[in-house]
C-alpha cells in the first residue's frame, strides 16, 4: 500500500494547480486501480447509492452480475462517474463514513483531504456492509463481557479498570532466557522483539496457576474492544480451552461454526463474514485461554487431518490445526497454559512468561484494590509485618484472595487481623472457605458476627463435603467442567451454589441447554479435592495418595509435567493435553490440611482415628518419596562443597514439606541430601517457594551455599530467607526480579554473621542505591570474596562506591560488573582498586560505556597489578590509543593471562601495538580482540601469533 500512496501522490502532483482541489469525478478516474484493490464490499455501496436515488435498482443489477469483486467495483466507477460530480462525491462520501468496511482506504482519504460539501453531508449514509456490522458486534459483545471481573461472590463484580493491575511480563526464548521486558500489550504482537520464530503463528504465554493469565487476556479484549489495542486486528474471537472437553468424541463440527456458534453470530450474511475471514486471515486474532485445561482421553492420531476450512472435523483437531496454521494460516493465535505444559515449537511465534507481582505492581493492586485508606493502610502494615502473606501476595490470584478475605472480615467481624505467623497456602484457602461459608449468617446490624472457624465448618460440613466430592470426581478424571446432573445429584441447595466457589459455564459445547458449572478457579477444586480426601472416612492409603502417584512417573523425575507432543506419535491412551500442576496443588493442599495445627478444625468433619491415620500414612510417603529423589539427584564436588542439582519436581516436594509444617520430616530432609550446596537453578521458584525453602534449609547444622539463580523470588522471597542466612556462606540470586530494598534484607542480614563468601546477583533490578549496600557488605564482611552485580542499573555514583569498597578489601577475589553504566570515572575508581590490591584475580568491567580515557587508567593500574589473571573489557569504546597503553602495560605485567577487548573500537593498528607487546611477554594466554575494527585481511598479519585472536 505503500508503494500505491507514493504513485498517487505523484499522479496528484501532475495535476494542473489552481485555486480548487481536483474535481470528485477527476479523483475517481485518477486512483481507479487503488480503489478496485482496496473495495471489498459493494452491496454497502448499492444500498446508499439507490436510497438516496443516485442509482436505479436496474444499475445495481448491471454492475452485480459481474463474475469478480473487481470488475462489480469498475462497472460501479464507471456508472458513478457517467452521473457526474455530485454522485462521485457522495460515492467518496460513503468510503468515508463506513470507515468499517472500507478501512483500507482510510489514509487514501486523508491524502486526498476529502471534505464533504454541506449538501453531501445532508446525504444520509446506512452501514450495510455485514462485515463491518459483525466487527461492530463482536467489539460491542466484548466490551459488555469484559467490562466486569467476576469475584468468589457470584453477584458480586468489580470493574476490570478498576481491578485490573500489571504484572510483570516477560519475553522469552525457547529455553526461557530473557528476551526484554514487556511494557504494554502491543509489544507482544511487534515483531521487533521478542521474535523466536517467524513462521511460528501462536503466541504462547504461560506461566504458574493463579499468575494472571485469564485476566490479561480479559484485558487484551476489552482494550480491542475499545479501540485501543492497535495491532491490526479487524475481528477477535476468543474461547476457553475447557470447552473442547465438553464435546462428544464423534462430532465434528467445521471452521465456521467454531466461530459463530460458539462465539458471536453474525447478524447478516454469514457466509460473506466468514469468506472475508478465510480471505483476510491477517484480520483475525483468536485467545485460546487454558491450554492444559483441556482432557482427550482419545487418540487424536486417529482423526484424519482436515485442512479445509469448509470440512468438519472433531475440535480437539480443528484447534490443533488452527494453532499449527494448517487451518486459517495467516490469522494469529494466543494461546495461554500453565508452567511445564510442552507446546511444540514449530507453532510458537513469541513465547511469553506471566511473573506475577513485583513489590510495586503490588503497591498499585493495594491502592486499586482498597478505596477506604484505612483498610489500606491497615492491609499494608499487616503484610510489612508478615513476609510469608507478602511473599503469597506477589501471585496475583492469592493476592486477591488474601485481600478480599480481610476485605470480608473488616465488614463482617469484630477482628481485622490476619495471620501474623507463617501462612501456608492451605491457611489462605482455608480462611478464604471461612468467609464464603460465612455469607449464609444472618447479619445484626448492631453487633458484627463472632462465629469460630470450627463452627463455621462444622455448620456447613454436608456443603464442603458436596464440594470436595465433585472435585474429586472431576480431579480423578482432568475434568474441569460439570453439567446440572452431576451437581444436582449431591443434593447442593441453591444457596449452596452461589457461595462463590461454583460458577456457571454459557455456551459449552457439550451439554446444550443445560447449565453447566466449573469451580472458580483450578487450585479451587484442587483444595477441594483434598478436603474430600481427608474428610472422606473410609478412603484407603492408595487412594488417599493417589495423586502423589500421578505426579512421579518416570517423566516427571525430568520435567513437572507430561509433554505435550501433539504434532508427534504417541502411546494410545496417552491424553496430548495433560499438565499435572492441578494435581501437584491437590498434594500440596492435602499436606496442609493434615497438618498437625489443622486437627482441632478437622476433627469436627471426620474422626480423630481417620486424621492420625491418613497423616501417618503421607508422612511415611512423604519421607520415602525424599529418598528416592535424592538418591537420582545429580552430585557434584566443587571447592569446599558437596553439591546437588535438584529439578523443578523437588521444589514441589519442599512445598509439601512447608505445608505440613512438620519440623522433624525437615531435619529428616536435610540429612537425606548429604551435601551442603544446593542448587535450585531454573526451577521456576516463586517468593512463595522461599518459605519452604528456607523451612528446610534453616535445619542445616554448618554452612551451607544456596544457588537460586534464574528463578523469580524478588524481594519478597529475600526476605522469606531469613530463617537461614544464619547458615549461608554461598547465596546466589542472579536473575530474580531483585531490587535495592531487597539489596538492603542482604546487607542487613548477611552482616550480622560475616559468613558469606559469595553474592551473586547478577541481571536484577538494583541502583546506585543497592550498589551502596553491597559496598558496605565488601567492606565489613572479610569473609566475601566473589561478588557478581552485572547487568543491573548501576551507574558511575554506585560503580565508585563498590570500587573503593574492593579499594580497602584485603580478600575480594572476584568482582563482576557486565553491563552496568559506570562510565569512566567509575573506571578510574576501579583503577585505583587494581593498583596494588593483594587478592583481586578476576575483573569485569565489560559493556560499561568505558571510553578510552577510562581503558588508559585501568591500563595504567593494571602496571602495579601482581594479582589480576582475567580482565574483561568487552563491548565498550577502547580505540588504538588506550590500546597502545594497555601494550605497554604488557611489557610490564606479567601476571595477567587472558585480556578480552572483544567489541571495542581498535584497528589493525591497534593490534599491532599489542602484538608486539607480546614479544617481551611470553605469560600471557590471549588477547581477544573479536568483532573490533579488523577485517580477515587485516588480521593475517597476527595470524603467526596465536594469542591474537581476531575472528
Amino acid at each position: 500500500m505503500e508503494g500505491q500512496s507514493c504513485a498517487n501522490t505523484e499522479i496528484i502532483q501532475q495535476v494542473p494547480s489552481g485555486s480548487s482541489p481536483p474535481p470528485f469525478l477527476n479523483l475517481l478516474k485518477i486512483h481507479r486501480e487503488l480503489l478496485v484493490s482496496k473495495i471489498r464490499n459493494t452491496q454497502c455501496l448499492f444500498d446508499n447509492l439507490i436510497k438516496n436515488e443516485y442509482f436505479s435498482t436496474e444499475d445495481a443489477e448491471i454492475a452485480a452480475q459481474f463474475p469478480t469483486q473487481a470488475d462489480k467495483v469498475r462497472k460501479i466507477l464507471d456508472l458513478v462517474q457517467s452521473k457526474g460530480e455530485e454522485v462521485s462525491e457522495y460515492f467518496i462520501y460513503i468510503l468515508q463514513e463506513v470507515s468499517d468496511a472500507y478501512y483500507e482506504l482510510q489514509p487514501w482519504l486523508d491524502e486526498i483531504e476529502f471534505h464533504p460539501s454541506q449538501n453531501i453531508q445532508n446525504k444520509p449514509v446506512v452501514n450495510t456492509d455485514p462485515v463491518s456490522r459483525y466487527r461492530q458486534k463482536l467489539k460491542y459483545e466484548l466490551a459488555r463481557d469484559t467490562k466486569f471481573v467476576m469475584s468468589y461472590a457470584q453477584k458480586e463484580e468489580m470493574l476490570l479498570e478498576e481491578t485490573y493491575a500489571a504484572s510483570l511480563i516477560e519475553l522469552v526464548s525457547y529455553t526461557n532466557e530473557s528476551l526484554g521486558k514487556v511494557s504494554c500489550l502491543e509489544d507482544l504482537f511487534d515483531d521487533r522483539i521478542g521474535l523466536i520464530n517467524e513462521d511460528g503463528e501462536t503466541i504462547y504465554i504461560f506461566g504458574d496457576a493463579g499468575i494472571g493469565k485469564s485476566i490479561l487476556l480479559q484485558k487484551m479484549q476489552n482494550l480491542w474492544a475499545r479501540g485501543e489495542l492497535a495491532v491490526g486486528a479487524k475481528f477477535f474471537f476468543r474461547f476457553r480451552c475447557r470447552m473442547f472437553s465438553c464435546f462428544k468424541e464423534n462430532e465434528a463440527i467445521c471452521l465456521k461454526d467454531l466461530l459463530f456458534k460458539y462465539n458471536c453470530y453474525p447478524d447478516q450474511d454469514p457466509e460473506e463474514v466468514f469468506s472475508h475471514i478465510l480471505h483476510f486471515p491477517h484480520t483475525a486474532l483468536f485467545t485460546f485461554d487454558g491450554f492444559d485445561e483441556i482432557h482427550s482421553d482419545f487418540d487424536l492420531s486417529s482423526i484424519p487431518e482436515v485442512c479445509s476450512p469448509n470440512e468438519p472435523t472433531h475440535p480437539l483437531a480443528l484447534l490443533v490445526n488452527l494453532l499449527s496454521g494448517k487451518v486459517l494460516k495467516g490469522s494469529r493465535k494466543v494461546l495461554t497454559a500453565r508452567t511445564g505444559t510442552e507446546i511444540h515449537q514449530n507453532i510458537i511465534r513469541k513465547k511469553v512468561l506471566l511473573r506475577g507481582f513485583s513489590s510495586n505492581n503490588l503497591k498499585e493492586y493495594t491502592k486499586k484494590f482498597f478505596r477506604d485508606e484505612e483498610c489500606r493502610v491497615l492491609m499494608s502494615n499487616q503484610l510489612e509485618a508478615n513476609p510469608s502473606l507478602c511473599s503469597l501476595c506477589s501471585v496475583p490470584l492469592f493476592c486477591w484472595i488474601i485481600f478480599k478475605c480481610f476485605e470480608l472480615f473488616h465488614s463482617m467481624f469484630d477482628s481485622l487481623e490476619l495471620p501474623n505467623y507463617s501462612v501456608t497456602l492451605s491457611d489462605v484457602f482455608l480462611l478464604m472457605t471461612e468467609v464464603h461459608l460465612n455469607r449464609t449468617l444472618k447479619t445484626n446490624l448492631l453487633k458484627k458476627n463472632t462465629r469460630s472457624q470450627v463452627e463455621t465448618f462444622r455448620s456447613k460440613k454436608e456443603t464442603l463435603f458436596s464440594l470436595g466430592k465433585i472435585a474429586h470426581m472431576g480431579m480423578e478424571k482432568s475434568l474441569f467442567i460439570f453439567d446440572q446432573e452431576e451437581v444436582t445429584s449431591l443434593n447442593m441447595s441453591e444457596q449452596d451454589l452461589h457461595l462463590g466457589f461454583l460458577r456457571t459455564v454459557h455456551d459449552c459445547g457439550g451439554y446444550g441447554d443445560q447449565s453447566s458449572y466449573e469451580f472458580l478457579h483450578l487450585t479451587l477444586q484442587s483444595f477441594f479435592t483434598a478436603l474430600f480426601l481427608v474428610t472422606e472416612e473410609k478412603l484407603g492409603t492408595k487412594e488417599l495418595l493417589k495423586f502423589f502417584a500421578e505426579c512421579s512417573s518416570t517423566e516427571t523425575a525430568q520435567s513437572t509435567c507430561f509433554p505435550i507432543s501433539w504434532l508427534h506419535k504417541r502411546s494410545i491412551g496417552e491424553d496430548p493435553f495433560r499438565n499435572k500442576e492441578h494435581f501437584h496443588f491437590t498434594n500440596l493442599f492435602l499436606c496442609g490440611l493434615l497438618s498437625k495445627d489443622k486437627e482441632k478444625l478437622l476433627r469436627h468433619l471426620v474422626s480423630p482415628a481417620a486424621i492420625k491415620r491418613k497423616r501417618n500414612a503421607l508422612i511415611t510417603y512423604l519421607l520415602e518419596s525424599m529418598k528416592f529423589q535424592l538418591q537420582s539427584l545429580m552430585r557434584a564436588k566443587l571447592k569446599g562443597y558437596k553439591q546437588i542439582q535438584v529439578m523443578p519436581n523437588f521444589v514441589w516436594m519442599l512445598r509439601c514439606i512447608y505445608e505440613t509444617q512438620s519440623e522433624k520430616l525437615a531435619k529428616l530432609t536435610v540429612r537425606g541430601m548429604r551435601a551442603n550446596y544446593i542448587k535450585l537453578t531454573y526451577c521456576n521458584a516463586y517468593s512463595s517457594d522461599c518459605s519452604a525453602i528456607s523451612f528446610v534449609m534453616q535445619h542445616f547444622q554448618k554452612h551451607l551455599g544456596l544457588d537460586l539463580d534464574n528463578n523469580n523470588i524478588n524481594d519478597y522471597g529475600v526476605k522469606q530467607l531469613l530463617p537461614c542466612f544464619n547458615k549461608l556462606a554461598v547465596i546466589r540470586l542472579s536473575v530474580n526480579q531483585i531490587t535495592d530494598h531487597g539489596v538492603r534484607v542482604l546487607y542487613d542480614e548477611l552482616s550480622k554473621y560475616k559468613i558469606v563468601t559469595s553474592l551473586g546477583l547478577y541481571n536484577n533490578q538494583i541502583t546506585d542505591v543497592g550498589a551502596k549496600y553491597v559496598a558496605r557488605l565488601i567492606e565489613e564482611c572479610s569473609s566475601l570474596t566473589y561478588v557478581k552485580i552485572g547487568a543491573n542499573k548501576i551507574t558511575t555514583e554506585g560503580g565508585k562506591c563498590l570500587a573503593l569498597a574492593i579499594q580497602r578489601s584485603k580478600t575480594m577475589y572476584d568482582i563482576g560488573m557486565w553491563g552496568n553504566q559506570v562510565g569512566d570515572e567509575g573506571a578510574k575508581a576501579f583503577a585505583e582498586a587494581l593498583r596494588n590490591h593483594p587478592t583481586l584475580t578476576n575483573v569485569s568491567l565489560a559493556f560499561n560505556g568505558i571510553t578510552p580515557e577510562g581503558g588508559k587508567s585501568i591500563a595504567e593500574a593494571l602496571k602495579h597489578n601482581n594479582t589480576v589473571k582475567i580482565f574483561w573489557l568487552t563491548k565498550n569504546a577502547i580505540d588504538d590509543e588506550a590500546a597502545e597503553r594497555f601494550a605497554e602495560m604488557l611489557r610490564v605485567n606479567k601476571k595477567l593471562a587472558h585480556l578480552w577487548l572483544i567489541q571495542n573500537q581498535i584497528t589493525a593498528k591497534g593490534a599491532k601495538y599489542l602484538s608486539e607487546a607480546l614479544q617481551e611477554n611470553t605469560t600471557i594466554k590471549e588477547i581477544c580482540l573479536n568483532g573490533n575494527l579488523i577485517n580477515q585481511e587485516e588480521a593475517k598479519a597476527f595470524a603467526n601469533e596465536e594469542r591474537i585472536i581476531c575472528f
